[in-house]
């Protein structure tokens, strides 16, 4: 597999990449023609990866972004067509927030202005008096990762800490000393300063308005090291203009380079976007997202992809084993209900339930784990989801029912053994224990002497390997079902030569994903 790095990444993240793929690092080519001769690329915040160069990237499994955003790339034209995307968020947590506190102290005490005048001969200690952290109160926007440690160096400096972010559970703030409110108004009428730690989304962009400039507190000061939409800049410029807002620290701009108004103004200090940009986040960056990069390519769980649902790390060693054997049941269960399904019910069992089963639920249609919950929402499939301790007769087992016309289609398996290998433990309304592999062979038969020997005639003659075979009778009905895995695909002629047989009642040959 090839793979492209298309801006600078640390040198150790490119060796790691070598010792397994080929790697071209090629800053200047044209992209759109050198695209489709790679299964990845990587790249920072500087290459546009666009909807239409997505498209001519026909071999692309994975993109992976040194940093923490993803703006420059289309992720839904990724998404659909089951390309992962990937970035580094843990590699700049530290250095955002530290530079994010570095504004805040330098804003509360003049430090660039006081610098600026004294390397200019003026000795102004009156002028650029200044305000103490302690005991003032710090709103904090956002209260992601970065959020959170910024929130505990305020706690440090003997800060009050108001947080407000509606997708982070009530406990996280109290961990972190920072009180919680209900409203961005809230946070901005009550904090003395102010500091934006956001993603952009639609919901986020131009979020600091002149309405909500308004309404914060007379004096309030202001630092954004997050993204430079987050605030409309022509309002935040009248309101330090009129006082309002008694300063700014600025590091992202919605336009960069940066070239406008709030330059002008004394009571802004700006950086031009020095918030990830140490020695130690650029080496981690690069390193992480070498390491998410392979492990796409290698068809291994990736923890930061941005277009499937996040794995903590915790939960990395138990879910591993279960995601193939997900995939199997779900592509089994849809081939049983005839290829076409209505809904798919996901239930999981035992130690699993406890786990974070989410991404499970993904792999109901023969597609990959990226696009299978646009692929389903497309085919009008209805996918639900449910979890239980109760563990049966297993430690952890995943079922999978596909409704077709109504009618449901039950399978489940469990994972065992030193290599954790997928098993089928009930399909076709009957319990057994066989390997599921990638081709499956199921016969239903009368539950009387020679049948097993008759199917192992008919498959020999016809020159088909048995690698696993497993039987289980249902006596109520004095039927029985054989579940075989085979080492080579089963012909419609040797399908039809079992249902012709004495005793058997049908017969079916399944290819499951890879």
């Amino acid at each position: 597999m090839k793979i492209l790095v298309r801006e600078r990444i640390a040198d150790a993240g490119i060796d790691f990449l070598r010792r397994r793929f080929e790697v071209d690092v090629d800053f200047d080519s044209p992209l759109e023609e050198k695209i489709a001769d790679y299964d990845a690329i990587i790249v920072r915040s500087a290459t546009d990866v666009s909807a239409e160069l997505i498209d001519r990237a026909e071999r692309l499994k994975v993109i992976g972004r040194a940093g923490v955003g993803v703006d420059n790339v289309d992720v839904e034209a990724a998404s659909r067509r089951g390309i992962v995307v990937a970035n580094a968020p843990q590699s700049t947590i530290v250095s955002a927030a530290e530079h994010a506190f570095g504004l805040l102290l330098a804003l509360s005490r003049n430090i660039p202005q006081a610098h600026a005048a004294l390397k200019e001969g003026r000795w102004e200690r009156a002028r650029f008096a200044g305000l103490e952290l302690a005991d003032k109160t710090l709103g904090v926007v956002g209260f992601g990762r970065i959020g959170q440690q910024v929130a505990r160096r305020a706690r440090a400096f003997e800060m009050d800490v108001l947080a407000y972010d509606p997708y982070v559970a009530p406990e996280r703030f109290r961990d972190f000393g920072a009180t919680m409110v209900e409203s961005l108004e809230e946070l901005l009428s009550e904090s003395d300063f102010v500091t934006l730690h956001l993603s952009l989304t639609e919901e986020t962009r131009g979020l600091i308005d002149r309405t909500r400039l308004d309404g914060a507190r007379d004096g309030i000061r202001i630092v954004n090291a997050a993204r430079g939409e987050l605030v409309d800049e022509d309002a935040l410029a009248e309101a330090l203009q009129s006082g309002k807002v008694a300063g700014a620290a600025l590091d992202v701009f919605s336009e960069e380079p940066y070239a406008g108004p709030l330059l002008e103004l004394d009571n802004v200090i700006v950086t031009p976007h020095l918030g990830a940009s140490t020695q130690e986040a650029q080496d981690r960056a690069g390193i992480i997202v070498a390491e998410q990069v392979a492990a796409a390519l290698d068809g291994h769980l990736v923890t930061n992809a941005v277009n499937m649902p996040a794995v903590a790390a915790e939960d990395m060693e138990q879910l591993g084993p279960y995601l193939p054997l997900a995939a199997k049941l779900g592509a089994l269960a849809v081939e049983l209900a005839g290829g076409n399904p209505t809904r798919l019910d996901f239930q999981y069992f035992g130690q699993l339930a406890e786990r974070a089963t989410r991404l499970l639920g993904r792999v109901d249609q023969p597609v990959n784990y990226v696009n299978a919950p646009l692929v389903a929402r497309e085919r009008g499939v209805e996918v639900r989801e449910e979890s239980s301790t109760a563990s049966h007769d297993f430690t952890s087992l995943i079922a999978v029912t596909a409704f077709a016309a109504g009618e449901p289609h039950a399978v489940a398996g469990t994972v065992a053994g030193r290599g954790q290998r997928p098993r089928l433990v009930a399909a076709l309304g009957y319990d057994l224990e066989v390997e599921l592999d990638r081709l499956m062979l199921f016969a239903e038969n009368d539950d009387r002497p020679g049948m097993i020997g008759a199917l192992g005639r008919i498959v020999g003659e016809a020159g088909v390997n048995i690698a696993n075979m497993a039987v289980s009778r249902n006596r109520r009905e004095a039927r029985a079902l054989m579940a075989l895995s085979v080492d080579s695909p089963v012909s419609d002629e040797l399908l039809d030569r079992l249902r012709s047989e004495p005793g058997f009642v049908g017969a079916r040959f399944i290819r499951l994903p890879e």
